[in-house]
């Protein structure tokens, strides 16, 4: 229960945050020993916590009455505006489209309801469905509307005929346009989103129901991965965190050209939080595949560029070969505290001892081997098979370790994450699993410092997550998790 101690002594209902030097007093909050303690967090930091504080006049009281009080969730690998532009779009990938026949189905309904001459947008595709969709498969489906799909890897649109030629597919000389041998695009458009972004019809993203959500989740945070953001994108992202559209904190990675922010709000209000608090420029994100790796000078080159204003970097990796090439270029380049490996999807255990000595910090994905695992029986070799998605082997090798969710590639709830990293299943080997308090601790850690789990006390920042369940209820099924408040920078973002 969440309300305002009056004058009278009453409780009466909480309303939104309040401006002004209110605090927030969290009682009766579990602990995993059992007991209970208050919390009472006095602008963005905690300043007390004890068993038996004293409400004061006018204080936000939040009754946790035995809930689990954790530091805030913060997703440390999320894709803002791509996870905004699914609300609406068409889910067209496992496990809810399997065939081609489905694919077809789904798309035609939609095409009958959009309004006319509006874009068709579908995101999650795999070529379990329908194979390597091509244009001309598209135009099939979907002949006389703009259509554009998205790979669920995010490396790849398939766009249909109509919407080949509303955006100059055929004169546009970039190497990611896939092209039949008479020289004619197929549709198909590699690492393209940047270009996409600035040749289709602008509409801006809905960051605002975005971010209601995931704080109904729990979420104080999150880091956005977007490769190769451009100044005003990035600057476009602050200020919604400082208008509050977005009510968490965003790390957001960028590029070493890349300057901070000038907000043009003031961000003392209520609906703000604190907005110019709430952002940071993050690691440069390096973004790799294997069928066009850059020359390994090239990306020593890009290391050292980033590391020379004091940036640590991002860097994709997703297989054996993409894990290679970036140790062997860090260890040119030499290692910066805050190097990240993103994903480690493939993670051989003769890296692990190169890992933990330079101290780089490998954010993972604990859903996907869950949400995937019928991909993974068919697409990954046998001799990748016992290096994929590691987790409890890396942590007992002493790496440091984080999570995200990945979404929109993934799912967006973490609660489904840490559920999937605490649980057998078919897609993890066992001696992978972790304890629900050893997955929720990948989320804990503070946007710049993933690795290192944030602890309640004083002097800590105010950013709580505070779930109906106990720690021992919530240890049993963390996919259950429901929440009944949600605090950043000591102001409560949602009440459950």
């Amino acid at each position: 229960m969440v309300g305002v101690l009056h004058d009278d002594g009453s409780l009466g209902a909480g309303g939104p945050a309040r401006s002004g030097s209110s605090t927030v007093l969290i009682r009766h909050a579990g602990r995993p020993d059992g007991e209970q303690t208050d919390i009472r967090c006095d602008g963005a930091v905690i300043v007390e916590v004890g068993p038996t504080l004293r409400p004061r006049h006018d204080e936000e009281v939040v009754d946790a009455s035995g809930g689990w009080a954790m530091p805030g969730l913060h997703d440390h690998h999320i894709h803002l505006r791509s996870l905004a532009a699914t609300l609406d779009s068409v889910h067209v990938g496992p496990p809810t489209v399997r065939r081609r026949t489905d694919l077809a189905d789904l798309l035609r309904e939609a095409d009958l309801r959009a309004p006319s001459g509006q874009w068709l947008r579908g995101y999650g595709y795999h070529e379990s469905v329908a194979g390597s969709l091509t244009r001309g498969d598209l135009d099939a489906m979907v002949p006389d509307r703009p259509l554009r799909i998205q790979h669920r890897s995010g490396a790849l649109w398939m766009l249909n005929s109509v919407a080949c030629r509303a955006v100059g597919v055929e004169s546009c000389t970039l190497p990611g346009v896939e092209r039949s041998p008479d020289g004619t695009a197929t549709g198909r458009l590699w690492r393209m989103d940047e270009w996409l972004g600035e040749v289709l019809p602008s509409t801006p993203p809905d960051l605002t129901t975005l971010s209601r959500a995931a704080a109904e989740r729990g979420v104080t945070g999150f880091t956005d991965a977007t490769p190769g953001m451009s100044q005003s994108s990035v600057d476009g992202l602050a200020q919604a965190v400082a208008t509050g559209d977005i009510i968490q904190r965003v790390h957001c990675m960028a590029d070493p050209d890349i300057a901070m922010p000038a907000f043009s709000v003031p961000t003392q209000s209520a609906s703000s939080c604190a907005g110019t608090d709430r952002f940071s420029l993050g690691p440069r994100k390096i973004l790799l595949d294997d069928d066009r790796l850059p020359t390994l000078p090239d990306l020593i080159e890009r290391i050292r560029r980033s590391h020379a204003v004091g940036q640590p970097v991002a860097v994709h990796c997703v297989t054996r070969l993409q894990l290679i090439v970036t140790m062997t270029a860090l260890d040119d380049a030499g290692v910066l505290d805050g190097d990240r490996i993103e994903h480690g999807a493939i993670a051989p255990t003769d890296c692990f001892e190169w890992l933990c000595r330079r101290r780089i910090i490998v954010v993972t994905q604990p859903n996907f081997p869950l949400e995937r695992a019928d991909q993974y029986d068919t697409d990954v070799p046998d001799e990748d098979r016992p290096d994929l998605w590691r987790l409890g082997s890396l942590l007992d090798a002493g790496i440091a370790v984080a999570a995200g969710t990945d979404a929109p590639f993934g799912r967006p709830d973490p609660w489904q994450a840490i559920a999937a990293a605490a649980q057998c299943h078919s897609g993890r080997d066992v001696g992978e699993t972790v304890s629900t308090t050893t997955a929720l601790r990948l989320f804990w850690g503070a946007g710049d410092q993933p690795a290192a789990p944030r602890r309640l006390e004083v002097g800590a920042l105010a950013d709580l997550t505070i779930t109906r369940q106990t720690p021992a209820e919530l240890a049993d099924d963390p996919a259950a998790a429901e929440i009944c408040a949600t605090v950043v920078g000591g102001r409560v973002i949602h009440r459950g």
